[in-house]
C-alpha cells in the first residue's frame, strides 16, 4: 500500500494554523471534508470519534509526530491527510514533546485491514529521521506531495 494511495493531495495543510489538539483535528477534518472525503453532515461525528479516540491514550508518538484515526462509516475507502504545525502543538505525546507533523486517518468500520496496513505504512515512514526532517521543511502542498511520491517510489524499488 502506497501513501500516494490514501493520502488525500487537495487536503493537505502545509501551514497548520490551530494550535490546539482539538482545533488542530478540527482543522484537519475540515480539510478533508473541503476535499470532499468527508461530506459536511458527518463532520462533527467523524471529529468526535477522533477525540474519543484520544482518550483512549494521546496518538502523539514522539518524536514531534501524532497520527490521530478513526474508522467512521461515513467515508467509503481508507483516507488520510496530512499537516505540518511550524510552532509545534501539545499534543500530550508520549515523549512530552510538542507535535510538528501530523497524519491522520479515516477508514470504514468495515475494512480494519486496510486502517491497519494505513497506520503500519505511516508509522513506517515516520521512523525515518530524514523523511521527518523533509516534512518538516516542507512549506507548501506540493512539496509533500513530491516527498510521499518519492517515498512510494524508494519502497518499490527496495
Amino acid at each position: 500500500m502506497k501513501l500516494t494511495e490514501f493520502v488525500i493531495k487537495e487536503a493537505i495543510l502545509p501551514t497548520l494554523k490551530a494550535t490546539s489538539k482539538e482545533a488542530v483535528i478540527r482543522e484537519m477534518v475540515a480539510s478533508l471534508k473541503a476535499s470532499g472525503t468527508i461530506s459536511a453532515e458527518h463532520e462533527e461525528a467523524v471529529i468526535a470519534a477522533i477525540l474519543k479516540r484520544e482518550e483512549l491514550g494521546s496518538t502523539g508518538i514522539g518524536n514531534g509526530v501524532a497520527v490521530p484515526h478513526t474508522k467512521h462509516a461515513s467515508v467509503e475507502k481508507l483516507s488520510a491527510t496530512v499537516a505540518i504545525s511550524q510552532a509545534g502543538v501539545d499534543f500530550a505525546s508520549l515523549d512530552g514533546e510538542d507535535v510538528f507533523i501530523l497524519f491522520m486517518v479515516v477508514s470504514p468500520p468495515d475494512r480494519p485491514g486496510d486502517h491497519l496496513r494505513g497506520l503500519e505504512n505511516i508509522s513506517r515512514h515516520l521512523r525515518s529521521p530524514d523523511f521527518c526532517k523533509f516534512l518538516r521543511q516542507s512549506s507548501n502542498t506540493v512539496d509533500i506531495w513530491d516527498l510521499l511520491v518519492e517515498r512510494d517510489e524508494s519502497e518499490r524499488e527496495s
